[in-house]
């Protein structure tokens, strides 16, 4: 009688530590999502990429302190595709198939992004991307919360062609060799040309990944400068920004003389780089760290806080923030959201309820996920590059705008559909090897 007794007893005190734990924000409990991180953690674009890992893991802690997601407590997949594109579509068929995670927060260049974008489309998975990109591409499966071509290339060339921007009249178009800068500069000069830039005032370079060796480059610029008002558009990727900056500064090439705007050079790219004699060369992007905003104040505070707990390599000591970590953190807190809403985590459930969600970013600005189009409506900066390797904003746009995937200086464009196909998965048949 007395063992019965006892029994039960521990059995109610179980019951009601068990109930302790699960009630309040920070619970120990069975019910989990397991959500995948999908970034390079070494190779080339290691750089750029490791620290979107690390924003994301902080806005899941963030998160699960607060109760989770539908009182799920989110359990990071971490995997490193090591900058290696065909490893992308691997790791992401892993995520899915055995992993089988809710959403996937992940890639950086857009062959990453297109390597996996099948996987995604054939099991019916969930990507959100977090980085500016060339465009013309709209899935059902992805979501967009980096920059189209309008909320960045296009605003960039304009101000540099603009009287406060210097007025330049000739355009070196340097990339590295991939989607994204090649079908960027594609649209880029068909939008020169309509303003009336002639071809002989556009040269058009390319560098592999990983390139290192920009003398020669930074030699045939400085040539080509000679003839008349110049200005570089960057869309360098990875690691090679850093010898590019610096041979200009070796080669002392100002911006007073041949301004660089980039696409893919923010405070974390400057990290390596002396950026004294890079004073005023310029970035566009939806967010700096500059930016003030109580919003971006508690944003800069968190990731300081979390990157010193964490004991994160770099930013422990100098904590930075970057355009496409707000684009990450943003997609993170907006799919939780929509998962909420939805009442579920199934993918197609989520992607209705994403259309038209709100997210008060880190830039000051409230975010809407278009209800169509799966970008983000953005306020684009353009920024000057300051001796502490910061940007001054130097212009911006009053408030956000709403994404054009499909550009207008593309031909044909005007026929397609500014949003995805059918919410219907679809088929794509396994590659034999």
């Amino acid at each position: 009688m007395k063992r019965r007794l006892l029994l039960k007893g521990l059995a109610a005190s179980a019951v009601l530590a068990f109930g302790t734990l699960t009630s309040g924000g920070a619970f120990a409990q069975a019910k989990t999502v397991k959500v995948g991180v999908l970034h390079s953690l070494s190779g080339t674009m290691a750089i750029s990429e490791t620290v979107l890992k690390d924003v994301a893991l902080m806005a899941f802690e963030e998160i699960n302190a607060s109760g989770g997601v539908m009182g799920h407590k989110i359990e990071a997949v971490v995997v490193d595709p090591a900058s290696n594109w065909p490893l992308f579509a691997e790791k992401a068929r892993q995520l899915l198939t055995q992993d089988k995670v809710a959403a996937t927060f992940g890639c950086w260049t857009s062959v990453s992004r297109k390597s996996v974008l099948p996987v995604y489309e054939e099991l019916n998975g969930l990507l959100f991307y977090p980085v500016q990109y060339e465009g013309e591409e709209l899935s059902k499966n992805v979501f967009y919360t980096g920059a189209a071509p309008n909320q960045q290339a296009i605003p960039a060339v304009e101000y540099l062609m603009s009287k406060e921007g210097g007025g330049a009249k000739r355009f070196v178009l340097l990339g590295t060799d991939y989607v994204y800068p090649r079908t960027t500069n594609k649209i880029l000069r068909a939008f020169l040309k309509s303003k009336g830039v002639k071809e002989s005032d556009i040269d058009e370079k390319y560098t592999p990944f990983g390139h290192s060796d920009y003398q020669t480059i930074v030699a045939d610029v400085k040539k080509f400068a000679a003839g008349g008002k110049t200005a570089v558009i960057s869309t360098i990727n990875g690691d090679s920004n850093v010898p590019f900056y610096k041979e200009l500064g070796n080669q002392g090439l100002k911006a007073t003389d041949v301004p660089v705007v980039a696409f893919s050079v923010g405070e974390e790219e400057l990290r390596g780089v002396d950026t004294k004699p890079l004073v005023g060369h310029l970035a566009a992007w939806n967010y700096f760290m500059s930016v003030k905003s109580p919003a971006n104040e508690e944003f800069k505070k968190k990731w300081a806080a979390y990157a010193k707990a964490k004991n994160i390599a770099g930013h422990k000591d100098k904590p930075l923030t970057n355009d496409p970590m707000e684009a990450t953190y943003i997609g993170v807190h907006m799919w939780k959201q929509a998962v909420e809403k939805a009442k579920s985590f199934e993918t197609d459930k989520v992607i209705v309820a994403m259309g038209g969600q709100t997210f008060k970013a880190p830039g000051g600005f409230t975010s809407t996920m278009d209800a169509k189009n799966h970008h983000l409506h953005k306020p684009v900066f353009i920024g000057e590059v300051t001796a502490d390797g910061q940007f001054n904003i130097v212009w911006k746009t009053p408030g956000p705008i709403k994404a054009k995937p499909w550009s207008p200086y593309i031909a044909g464009n005007d026929k397609k559909k500014d949003e995805p196909e059918s919410a219907a998965p679809k088929k794509v048949a396994e590659k034999k090897s």
